[in-house]
């Protein structure tokens, strides 16, 4: 591990050095005063004086450094049945003129618009007008109820809201457009106009003096070009799906971004110019944000915008299909992804239709990624897969295998070891730093590193009191875990995921990993349910794989003996259930906070983030059946 250590120290020990040295690789407009300026903390920043645009970046300086005719975007969509491969050079133009629709309507340097949009190529080139233009984007994952739209709309107070006719979910469009009158009539801020795409599977119904037609504004506009912004000026606002009260608006400066994105497209992943890098996530999240857009467009690779599902778009093949007909090199995407494609196709045996010869890593993040999971996909693909654990707060991973610097030992059930620029420590409650091996809270010391969030939008104490407030000279992560004696990380999930049995703290994630090793159980969670004798007591919800024909009490018999012997009678794993499906966010994390409100009687809001609301009707039901909550 020479090169990585010797890298890793420099970047927590001289991290002006590490990072100036990074940010040679941007192309700057007006270098930077300072690379780290320590003058407010903890709100420190990256790069104060520097100008630069973060569209420059991403698009022209490939077309002028003659990569014009490279494929900067693949839009590959199963369902509307169309794929179109983008130039650097078309996308140029392409961003440009809209660009140039959004400054005639009045968008300028420090202007928000929000973007709401299915996974079409128009999401990006909404996203890097804005760049181009200083504006600062909003990006709300297309679909989001009409409330949660409204929300965002009045705090974010955008001048131009960018939306589509609608998206294709499976065999179903959903219309986009009164998704959209009907937030912002329940809105107090009104955004000036409305940009809209019409596709051709969805037409949406004008408003006119309000709604514009996307193409017809482009036709009527003229390029703009780049605007220099501040470094620490922000690229935009992404709101985290909070479970009370307003979302927490992160907000991404332009300077700092640039500079760790980039740094970590070829020292995380191994990704080179010309590289076809596939983040199989949505521009609505933090994934869509860094490494389907920015990551792979600031290095010059080729990026795929992908209209589709793991399974059902047709089937649980849709994967290797787009990996071999692309030439994919690298695809990130989360566990849950997986773990749909293992229910459908236990033996992985729709892989050999396909040629994967260009496929080289698989990295996995989101939430924790299982043994199990991490041993099927690794036995399937023969490459290495890799876990790397990250937030929508600090935009890149905070964990990982850094595939491009030295490839790390894989241990089964940890990310690795932290990046550069990660100081990360284990601390209990007060705060006390604890040895190799013993769980407590994950925290990293402050400065952050370059890229990770600079404030909360129109809320600095929030900021404050949310991340840095609990362990004074720490940003709090909220996770827990432990830190092995070779300093490999091992994510055991959010803080209240830990139960107490007894006095006793237990992950419910380790017991999740116990489970998730069973030959018929597909995927599973863990919650903590209240006793009035032992405080807390686990309860294990599991759905089976396809074409199991065992009963699901023997199977749970299984569940009981297995958790009791790898963690011990303390676990105390007594209940669990078989069910259909787990409740989702549509990004994948599985909804554990709701279903451990629903067990025990407690006031939940529905997550604005879920895939199926009927899926917590389902455990609701079944819970019911168990006698949840208890009386």
């Amino acid at each position: 591990m020479g090169q990585f250590n010797t890298l890793f120290k420099q970047s927590i020990d001289h991290p002006e050095e590490f990072w100036g040295k990074a940010a040679e690789d941007i192309d700057w407009i007006k270098k930077w005063d300072r690379v780290l300026d320590t003058s407010n903390p903890p709100c420190y920043r990256w790069f104060s004086g520097a100008e630069l645009n973060t569209c420059y970046n991403a698009v022209d300086r490939h077309v002028e450094n003659g990569r014009g005719e490279q494929t900067a975007i693949i839009y590959d969509s199963p369902v509307t049945n169309s794929i179109r491969k983008i130039s650097y050079k078309e996308l140029q133009n392409e961003v440009a003129l809209f660009a140039g629709a959004l400054k005639s309507l009045g968008v300028n340097k420090g202007d928000t618009v929000i973007i709401y949009m299915p996974m079409i190529p128009e999401a990006a080139v909404a996203m890097l007008a804005c760049a181009r233009l200083g504006a600062i984007h909003s990006v709300v994952f297309g679909g989001f109820a009409a409330s949660e739209l409204s929300i965002r709309i009045d705090h974010a107070r955008p001048k131009i809201l960018v939306t589509a006719s609608g998206a294709v979910e499976g065999k179903k469009t959903i219309s986009y457009k009164p998704l959209v009158d009907r937030a912002i009539e329940q809105s107090e801020h009104t955004p000036e106009q409305c940009i809209v795409f019409q596709r051709d599977v969805i037409k949406a119904d004008m408003q006119a003096g309000r709604d514009l037609d996307w193409k017809e504004l482009v036709a009527a506009s003229e390029p703009a070009d780049c605007v220099a912004v501040a470094a620490t000026d922000p690229l935009y606002i992404l709101y985290t799906s909070g479970t009370t009260g307003m979302p927490k608006g992160v907000i991404r400066d332009n300077g700092g971004h640039a500079v760790a994105i980039h740094w970590s497209m070829k020292n995380i992943y191994d990704i080179n110019p010309g590289d076809v890098f596939w983040s199989a996530s949505d521009v609505g999240w933090v994934v869509g944000h860094s490494y389907i857009i920015y990551g792979p467009l600031l290095k010059g690779a080729t990026t795929i915008i992908y209209e589709g599902k793991p399974i059902g778009t047709p089937d649980a093949g849709a994967f290797w299909r787009v990996i071999s007909e692309h030439k994919v090199k690298v695809l990130f995407t989360a566990p849950t992804a997986f773990r749909a494609i293992k229910k459908m196709d236990p033996t992985g045996s729709l892989l050999q239709q396909y040629d994967m010869s260009s496929f080289e890593a698989l990295y996995l993040a989101g939430e924790r990624l299982d043994p199990d999971t991490y041993h099927w996909a690794s036995e399937l693909l023969k490459v290495p897969v890799i876990d790397h654990w990250w937030q929508t707060e600090t935009g890149w991973a905070i964990v990982a295998n850094c595939r491009g610097i030295e490839e790390m030992e894989i241990k089964a059930g940890s990310p690795t070891l932290p990046a550069p620029g990660y100081d990360v420590r284990i601390v209990n409650d007060g705060g006390k730093e604890l040895p190799p091996g013993e769980e407590g809270n994950i925290v990293i010391k402050l400065p952050l590193p370059p890229g990770t969030l600079a404030a909360l939008w129109r809320n600095e104490e929030r900021f404050k009191s949310s991340y840095m407030k609990t362990f004074p000279g720490f940003y709090e992560t909220s996770d827990g875990g432990y830190i092995d004696k070779d300093g490999y990380v091992f994510v055991m999930g959010r803080m209240d995921d830990v139960i107490n049995i007894a006095g006793h703290r237990l992950s419910t994630g380790a017991m999740e990993e116990v489970i998730a090793t069973h030959p018929d159980v597909a995927e599973c969670a863990v919650i903590g349910t209240d006793d009035q004798l032992k405080g807390q007591l686990p309860l294990g919800l599991f759905v089976l794989k396809e074409g199991v024909e065992r009963t699901p009490e023997d199977i749970q018999k299984d569940l009981v003996k297995m958790v009791r012997e790898e963690i011990g009678p303390i676990a105390c794993l007594r209940e669990t259930s078989v069910v259909e499906r787990l409740p989702k966010t549509r990004s994948g994390k599985i909804l554990r906070g709701t279903m451990r409100s629903i067990a025990n009687g407690k006031e939940y809001r529905m997550p604005s983030t879920i895939d199926d609301p009927t899926s917590l009707d389902e455990i609701t039901s079944t819970l019911e059946v168990m006698g949840y909550p208890k009386k």
